[in-house]
């Protein structure tokens, strides 16, 4: 079981964005020695404040996933302090058959994918990771990635992208699977933690009102979706353009999330289509 320790310090790289809000932040826990999640992009600058906040101390990296804004700076924290990298798995780990067969096809996606990382060390759902005076327990939590980690310390857990504390996540396909999403949603909200952590944004000191509020908001996008279906079949794209009330720089995101949930529906049998999966193919509702 999970034990608490001292409060985790924030330290906030300087990479803020459109899909990163006010940018990727790397926690640290613990004293005599330190475990570091999510090192966070490859700036030299962000690594080396992470190593002089861990004073010489730091004896673990654990990564949630592997998408660039947070996996790679590990290979740099992991030289410069001499501490193992611990994940999941690569950045394909953890995909779903389907999802497998989607990638294969170039359906594309995956444009955060830290197609470099290799961890020291893989780590299972259930698996405990310790120190002196702190104590983490991985959890697979897919939906935003497929191999998705999140870590319960005591009554917090540090949620990497899986929530957000300024918005929601993005699910694009074939690493995003909204199934998986929602399953990952049911579970952290079982396990009632007093806070959550997330790697953008602020802390979530609500954490049951918000899980409902994401699911709530999903399953709002669904029927959206089904609705604007049933008046005319359209593509991701298309259906995006129709629902979404974005700037025009976060359409391509947006789509990615429309393609989720048509997957998830097809997968139900309440949408058709007739074309191999793509941005272009058209769907109808069933």
């Amino acid at each position: 079981m999970s034990t608490p320790a001292k409060e985790p310090l924030p330290i906030l790289a300087p990479n803020p964005s459109d899909l990163t809000g006010p940018g990727t932040t790397t926690w640290l826990i613990g004293t005599d020695s330190v475990a570091v999640i999510d090192p966070g992009p490859d700036m030299p600058a962000h690594q080396e404040a992470v190593a002089r906040a861990g004073q010489g101390r730091i004896s673990h990296i654990l990564v949630t996933h592997a998408h660039r804004d947070h996996s790679g700076g590990a290979a740099r924290l992991s030289r410069l302090t001499g501490a193992p990298v611990l994940a999941f798995g690569d950045a394909g780990a953890g995909r779903s058959a389907l999802m497998t067969r989607l990638a294969a096809t170039g359906l594309g996606g995956g444009e955060g994918l830290d197609h470099d990382f290799a961890p020291d060390r893989l780590l299972r759902d259930g698996e405990v990771v310790s120190g002196p005076d702190w104590s983490l327990t991985s959890l697979h939590t897919p939906g935003h990635a497929a191999g998705h980690l999140s870590f319960q310390s005591g009554d917090t857990i540090l949620c990497g992208d899986v929530v957000m504390g300024w918005s929601s996540t993005l699910i694009s396909p074939p690493d995003g699977d909204l199934a998986d999403y929602f399953r990952t949603l049911d579970r952290l909200a079982a396990l009632a933690p007093r806070c959550l952590l997330p790697a953008h944004g602020p802390a979530i000191e609500a954490p049951l009102p918000r899980l409902a509020d994401l699911a709530r908001h999903r399953r709002a996008r669904t029927a959206q979706i089904l609705a604007a279906l049933r008046q005319s079949p359209d593509s991701a794209a298309g259906l995006a353009a129709r629902i979404y009330t974005v700037p025009p720089g976060l359409l391509p995101a947006a789509t990615r999330n429309v393609l989720a949930h048509l997957i998830a529906l097809a997968q139900v049998g309440a949408v058709d289509f007739t074309d191999e999966l793509s941005l272009d193919t058209v769907f109808s509702a069933a």
